[in-house]
């Protein structure tokens, strides 16, 4: 049986990538060891410079430690960004590199590549066919080759983006904004739900944008598909454009279904007009409309977004008012970046750089901010009895598991500790009503 190694650098859209790929492959054995390994995936991530290295230095140690006969493949935005014929001449240890305009083929190019150097016919599992991204694809019945356990899964709804902001190297990378076909994806849903998932996390560059490119120009038919899935509990909506939150998308979700979780992810950037508009944002207003406008129809909402400090031009009056913006909105969840001037966008030649030991205090003053604020969020909980959807076992404490309340997305927000009974029988899955018994910085304890 083929034994494969994979990693999967970056953001959820490109795990997804890696699971469809793998689901191309049939029947493997998946191993920890790279020793272990006659195949390595590796899943690039290049949209900042820091990325860039960690990819690159992911891929050379691979290389290094590698068997001699190990057939190693690697794909993703490093990729897209610099191109096989760089790449190649770099690292040659590399025996298939995979093109981002390639993408909606890269689990036949696998495939196919595997076959050929192995000199084997992949053994099929009971499949089906599967269109993703107008490619056709086979795939276990089950669905995907999932690496996030059995309680949730991301749908990547859409490859590409249609803004240009000037920090972001996105659409140069990957291409202009795409949606993936409602029918296709309510059909992989169904795949995902029927394997026992319980919470689907739809992702995209920009998930509001669904549908721009389609016939309907609407998310609202997609979301309407999806909530009408029998054993789905939990529709989690990441990556929304303040641009996209509309009155009338807002009023449907108030009124769509209780599967659709108040959980609010917006990248909102920075909260001064003048650097919104130098960061060429869709939306580049008072982010308190957004703000406001979501509380409008969701009082109780839990908001998160992500904020970059350091821009061109910003000064000590421009962070102030994101400072004071942070303090008034009380976000439930927040990450800050540092700006970092990026090869090929409009905003790495703008003059008026900020000097990076400003920006990292920047950055420390608002995550301190941030940290007070999401400490007292949680201590409003305590006490509270509250469905918690358990993702898997404590690595080290029988009886612990590892679970997130509706607030909590997976990967990149706190999490609850969940402490059962030596009689319950709890398995990752299933979601289960605990008492909220300590709150921290970040994460929660729960006693069932």
């Amino acid at each position: 049986m083929l034994k494969v190694y994979t990693q999967s650098l970056g953001c959820p859209k490109n795990l997804v990538d890696t699971e469809h790929v793998l689901g191309s492959l049939g029947i493997f054995e998946a191993v920890d060891e790279l020793e272990d390994a006659q195949v390595v995936f590796i899943n690039t991530c290049a949209f900042i410079q820091s990325a860039v290295e960690e990819s690159v230095e992911s891929i050379v140690e691979i290389a290094t430690q590698a068997n001699e006969d190990t057939f190693i493949i690697v794909c993703g935005c490093l990729v897209g960004r610099y191109g096989v014929s760089e790449l190649s001449q770099e690292v040659p240890e590399v025996n298939l590199w995979l093109e981002t305009k390639d993408i909606d083929n890269w689990g036949k190019i696998t495939a196919a590549a595997i076959q050929e150097h192995f000199k084997i016919e992949l053994v099929a599992e009971k499949k089906q066919s599967f269109l993703y991204n107008n490619s056709q694809i086979i795939i276990p019945e089950s669905g995907r080759k999932l690496s996030t356990g059995p309680s949730y899964a991301w749908l990547k709804i859409g490859e590409g983006c249609k803004h240009n902001c000037s920090f972001c190297t996105i659409p140069s990378i990957r291409g202009k904004y795409r949606s993936t076909g409602k029918d296709i994806l309510i059909q992989e849903a169904k795949e995902l739900i029927n394997t026992g998932v319980k919470e689907l996390v739809l992702v995209a560059q920009d998930v509001t944008a669904w549908g721009s490119d389609l016939p309907d120009k609407d998310l609202r038919p997609l979301l309407d598909g999806l909530f009408s899935i029998d054993g789905l509990d939990r529709l989690r909506l990441m990556y929304l454009y303040p641009a996209g939150m509309t009155d009338s998308l807002l009023q449907y979700l108030k009124e769509a279904s209780n599967k659709f979780v108040p959980y609010f992810d917006i990248p909102l950037q920075h909260a001064h007009q003048d650097i919104l508009s130098k960061m060429g944002r869709p939306f580049a207003q008072n982010p308190e409309i957004v703000v406001e406008k979501i509380r409008k129809y969701f009082p109780d909402a839990a908001l998160r977004t992500t904020f970059i400090v350091g821009f061109p031009g910003e000064t000590d009056e421009h962070f102030q008012k994101l400072y004071n913006f942070v303090e008034k909105t009380r976000f439930h969840q927040m990450g800050v970046f540092a700006f970092e001037q990026e090869e090929g966008t409009v905003a790495a030649k703008m003059s008026n750089q900020v000097e990076d030991i400003i920006k990292e205090e920047r950055k420390d003053a608002l995550m301190e901010l941030q940290s007070e604020i999401s400490e007292e969020i949680l201590e409003q909980y305590l006490g509270e009895r509250m469905p918690i959807l358990i993702d898997k076992e404590h690595d080290e404490w029988p009886g612990l598991y590892v679970g997130r309340t509706w607030f909590q997305a997976p990967d990149v927000d706190g999490i609850t500790y969940v402490s059962a009974p030596a009689e319950e029988e709890i398995k990752p899955g299933m979601i289960v009503e605990a008492d909220i018994t300590e709150t921290q910085q970040y994460d929660l304890v729960a006693l069932m």
